[in-house]
């Protein structure tokens, strides 16, 4: 892994970082699955108006790295303005927005599992659009990822997993998951190309611009008419505060989550963090499973564990790469 030198301390804080990477995560996941499946109070309602927990987590983290810049950042002269991230926010919004609204369709552990196979849209439109040539290990790392998933979406849904859904409806919702993928896509390349202008941008600039755009376009979505959903989502935790503290803890635990991976790709680099992120999304499925009762079958159990062998050989093969840059001519 990319490292700056042994030692003890290094290795606690890099524990650190993993424990509160899972922790921040993990909690989001469980919540957001509560949010989605749970019926609330004796009138047993759902709430229905999940794209409000994107309006939510962009306040939280606005206010998060406003603080962070004011508390950590020496200055802030060089940076991308504020401006500039409206274009990636707009993607940025949408995209994470159909994510979440998969819930409604897919149970978590499939959606977690689309959403894990964003070297695919990267792959094809790397091959079509810009032909770039991949090699064998990076096909073989797509087929693994692309077969797992697929054979997890064909396989049968137990019975109590789809009771859980709000609407359960398999193609609409791992659909809106590749949306969410390539949407992603778009906001990565915009993000890296906003750092490339200003080299001086920080991440929690970053995080400041991207949700200060994405506030202000999910007020006006959710509240820029009378009957806008915001109305009714708030309504809604007025009636039931359990959804309202359920919100704000997965608004902080985005935050916070945020705040580890910042602090893990400084310390260790992007192949560390990546590693971190891909292996708690396998616990994430594991938790979902035996917490919030989500039987998977064993076929089932073997998609989940294709997948990840297709990420996990992705993981060495940058790790060999690096390590080919690193030795000396």
């Amino acid at each position: 892994m990319e490292s700056h030198g042994p030692g003890v301390s290094r290795v606690f804080l890099l524990s650190f970082c993993v424990a509160g990477i899972w922790t921040a995560y993990i909690t989001q996941g469980i919540l957001q699955e509560t949010l989605s499946t749970k019926k609330f109070g004796p009138d047993g309602k759902r709430f229905e108006h999940l794209a409000f927990l994107n309006l939510a987590q962009n306040v939280v983290c606005l206010v998060w790295s406003f603080i962070m810049i004011k508390l950590w950042s020496k200055s802030s002269s060089g940076g991308a303005p504020w401006w500039t991230y409206w274009s990636a926010s707009i993607s940025n919004t949408i995209g994470p927005a159909m994510g979440i609204e998969a819930l409604k369709y897919i149970s978590y552990p499939a959606q977690v599992l689309a959403k894990s196979s964003k070297m695919i849209p990267v792959m094809l439109m790397g091959t079509l659009v810009y032909g770039i040539k991949y090699t064998l290990p990076e096909y073989v790392c797509t087929f693994l990822v692309a077969g797992g998933v697929s054979a997890f979406a064909l396989l049968k849904t137990s019975s109590k997993t789809i009771s859980k859904l709000a609407h359960p409806n398999a193609p609409l919702g791992y659909g809106l998951c590749f949306l969410n993928l390539a949407f992603d896509g778009f906001t990565n390349a915009t993000q890296d190309s906003i750092s490339a202008r200003y080299p001086k941008t920080s991440a929690w600039d970053i995080m400041l611009g991207m949700n200060l755009w994405g506030t202000i376009y999910n007020i006006v979505y959710m509240f820029g008419w009378r009957r806008g959903s915001g109305f009714e989502a708030v309504e809604f935790c007025k009636v039931h505060p359990e959804a309202a503290w359920d919100i704000f803890v997965y608004c902080l635990c985005g935050a916070v989550g945020q705040n580890f991976i910042f602090l893990t790709i400084s310390r260790f680099g992007s192949l560390a963090n990546t590693t971190i992120t891909t292996t708690r999304k396998f616990v994430s499925i594991v938790v979902s499973s035996v917490v919030s009762g989500n039987p998977l079958s064993g076929k089932q159990w073997g998609s989940v564990i294709m997948v990840f062998s297709g990420l996990s050989y992705q993981i060495y093969l940058k790790w060999r790469k690096l390590q080919k840059k690193r030795k000396p001519m």
